[in-house]
């Protein structure tokens, strides 16, 4: 698997969390549970009604209600710090979760204790705080873009709080006089054991931090936080992340534009520039984006790029604007349009068509699975085509429509880039040309969503009629497709008054914020897909009249982009941080954890 199938693996970690009543309602059932089971594993000599009673009273109020406590005093403090990302919701999850872990350490305690027949709830209590403590700091100083010493002092709060309510309950309850002593030993062995594993957590983040710095300039946990900060509000300020290493590229658009008597009827566009990074950051949503600009149905098809050419900002998409709008300026226009002819060579398939002086070639691999074709790839075809077929613009389009897990790239040196060229080679330039109709319909596809791997833009359909051909462009917004669905979707419209179909996706990228890292339409709900695509033949097939047509190429300039050295270095160094840490986070956060472990339950002072 590719360095960007392993990165964008990552985001399988997104998840939603739940609302803030469920977060306190799981502490306040988990911190009496917890009680109930420590005083029935670890008899106190009380009978069994009373164990339940004393026990889940007992530890709701050291564990829950401290630690309800603490999810609404960690949102203030890291609003007061200035900090990003810490809603109330994810503040109270964080509590919970983290009374969680405590409440697992308190009863693997209380099982220890019977079996040894020793009473080690404090030791098992502190020891819990101090994971908890070191947990809190990581989150904090990781997330909300605030300084580790403000990190450190805010994961206090949950554990001081548990701990000074254990104290007040055992001051209520048993004689004080022990209290001074024993609030010197929790003191001295709770700062120790946490000035230990905090220290591992903050060599942990040093080394991780330090090749973001060296190769790219930019900080890790402001990477991060910025990146949540997307995930959870929207927000572009990664953008301005991105801006800090962006590398301007000049590359091209073209497009097929079709007019009727009233003006452009329809526009089809394949811009090379590349759809991502992911969410609404820089051009992941440039299909919808772009499309959106023109007054009439237009399609923003997946031209040759990769992730080097991806906008660091949503604003770069005017720049695709304004040179597609220069280029209508001077198309000129005709009724003359060949048929839909497709050719094959080893694993290339493509779909030609010519309009007017240019012509349009829509591109796969399927049933094979493939990735983005590079940009100097796609300017070879289209140098190869146009010479080969003389015309003034070849349109080449990405269909990107058969993903498999293992899928890469078409880059230069691949064998696909020669079965390209040889299947160029195989177009008869020598078509009759006719007359053209075009006919087209769009739906948002309102049932389904990202979920099931849906952009935006849903489906758009543009019917091409020539010499009584009809053929079916089916663009979805989405990110690739499930090997196998393509055919699945052309074996399933053959009754349809049509007589070719390419299936497209524009690789929208708004789609892969979800658990599953690559979200390729085709995963789920294919049957309702299908019905959708059915609809929109139909509905494009009404809309069917006569048009004029006309093709532009033009270039983009100065567009500010990831670029291949950075795009390549921020994935490679992502990749690398990730294998890196799965070898040094359980070696240093491991060993701080035994060292804390020994010092709580065997050192003495």
């Amino acid at each position: 698997m590719s360095s960007m199938s392993s990165v964008a693996g990552l985001s399988k970690f997104i998840t939603t969390l739940p609302k803030t009543k469920y977060s306190i309602l799981v502490m306040l059932i988990i911190s009496i549970l917890t009680g109930i089971i420590y005083f029935l594993v670890d008899s106190v000599n009380y009978s069994f009604i009373e164990e339940i009673i004393y026990g889940g009273l007992y530890t709701l109020m050291i564990l829950g209600i401290p630690s309800i406590m603490s999810g609404a005093l960690n949102q203030q403090v890291v609003s007061i710090w200035d900090g990003i990302n810490l809603k109330i919701k994810h503040s109270m999850f964080l509590s919970a979760l983290s009374m969680t872990i405590l409440s697992l350490i308190l009863i693997v305690g209380s099982v220890i204790s019977r079996i040894f027949n020793i009473d080690i709830f404090l030791n098992s209590l502190l020891f819990g705080c101090v994971i908890i403590y070191g947990f809190n700091t990581l989150v904090f100083w990781a997330t909300s873009k605030i300084r580790f010493t403000k990190a450190v002092t805010t994961a206090l709060i949950q554990p001081i709080l548990i701990i000074s309510m254990y104290i007040l309950i055992t001051f209520l309850v048993t004689d004080t006089s022990f209290l001074g002593p024993i609030i010197l030993q929790i003191t001295i062995k709770a700062l120790i054991a946490g000035i230990i594993f905090v220290l591992a957590i903050y060599a942990f983040i040093t080394v991780i931090a330090s090749p973001f710095k060296k190769n790219l300039g930019i900080g890790v946990l402001d990477l991060l936080s910025l990146f949540i900060a997307h995930m959870n509000e929207g927000s572009n300020s990664l953008e301005g992340l991105f801006e800090n290493m962006s590398e301007a590229i000049d590359t091209v658009v073209t497009f097929v534009s079709f007019k009727t008597e009233k003006g452009i009827k329809a526009l089809f566009i394949s811009p090379s520039v590349h759809p991502g990074p992911l969410g609404d950051l820089g051009g992941s949503n440039m299909p919808t984006i772009l499309a959106n600009k023109f007054d009439y149905f237009t399609m923003v098809a997946h031209g040759p790029s990769t992730h080097d050419f991806n906008p660091v900002a949503v604003s770069e998409i005017d720049k695709i604007e304004s040179a597609v709008k220069k280029g209508l300026e001077n198309v000129e226009y005709s009724p003359n349009a060949s048929k839909f002819i497709r050719y094959n060579a080893e694993k290339a398939n493509i779909g030609v068509q010519f309009f007017n002086k240019g012509m349009v070639i829509l591109s796969t691999f399927a049933p094979e699975g493939s990735d983005d074709i590079e940009f100097g790839v796609g300017l070879t075809m289209m140098a190869q085509s146009r010479s080969r077929c003389n015309v003034k613009d070849s349109i080449i389009v990405d269909c990107h429509n058969s993903f498999a897990k293992e899928s890469g790239e078409v880059l230069p040196g691949n064998a696909e880039v020669f079965h390209l060229i040889e299947v160029i080679d195989k177009i008869d330039n020598n078509q009759n040309k006719s007359d053209i109709k075009i006919g087209c319909w769009q739906t948002t596809m309102d049932t389904l969503n990202k979920q099931e791997g849906i952009g935006e833009s849903g489906l758009k359909t543009m019917i091409i009629e020539v010499d009584n051909q009809r053929t079916a462009y089916i663009l979805f917004d989405s990110n690739n497709m499930e090997v196998g669905f393509r055919q699945e979707i052309m074996d399933a419209v053959k009754d349809l008054e049509i007589d070719e179909i390419e299936v497209m996706t524009t690789d929208t990228h708004t789609v892969n914020t979800l658990s599953r890292g690559y979200n390729p339409i085709g995963i789920s709900k294919r049957p309702e897909i299908i019905e959708y695509v059915k609809k929109s033949i139909t509905e494009a097939l009404k809309d069917l009249e006569k048009v004029e047509v006309g093709t532009g190429t033009e270039k983009i300039e100065n567009l500010n982009t990831f670029g291949p050295k950075n795009s390549t270095e921020l994935i490679s160094t992502i990749s690398s941080v990730v294998a890196v840490s799965k070898i040094i986070a359980p070696v240093l956060l491991i060993t701080s954890l035994i060292i804390a472990f020994i010092w709580i339950f065997f050192g003495s002072f």
